[in-house]
């Protein structure tokens, strides 16, 4: 009977393990390395930062206004705009998915994909 008790928990561990390897497998493993960056609603530029190796600046000049984004080994941000809140600015380095770069009166829109180029 003891030996059935730890038989099942065994069988309860593993179970317990494999699902955490499969969420992990799911929810990705540190999020995406490809930048996209959209001007009203057109994509501008893809850059995949897991490949970049020297920081640069690209100045995005359009109708609505200017943007200065600065592009690193593994994060983007907005370093100069001038709209006058300036938020953009001010959402700091993007290192991975979630929360996007946003400067709404220039319409431009900076998020991370998946980890993979394929999108």
């Amino acid at each position: 009977m003891k030996e059935k008790r730890n038989i099942l928990w065994l069988c309860a561990l593993a179970a317990v393990c494999l699902l955490g390897l499969a969420a992990w497998g799911l929810l990705g493993r540190g999020g995406g390395t490809v930048a996209v960056i959209t001007v009203d609603g057109q994509e501008l530029a893809r850059v995949d930062l897991s490949q970049v190796r020297e920081s640069y600046d690209l100045p995005v000049d359009t109708a609505w206004g200017h943007n200065t984004i600065r592009i690193e080994p593994g994060a983007i941000s907005v370093t100069e705009a001038d709209c006058p809140d300036k938020i953009c600015v001010s959402q700091g380095r993007l290192t991975g998915g979630g929360i996007p770069i946003v400067c709404m009166p220039h319409r431009l829109v900076i998020q991370i994909e998946g980890g993979d180029i394929d999108a």
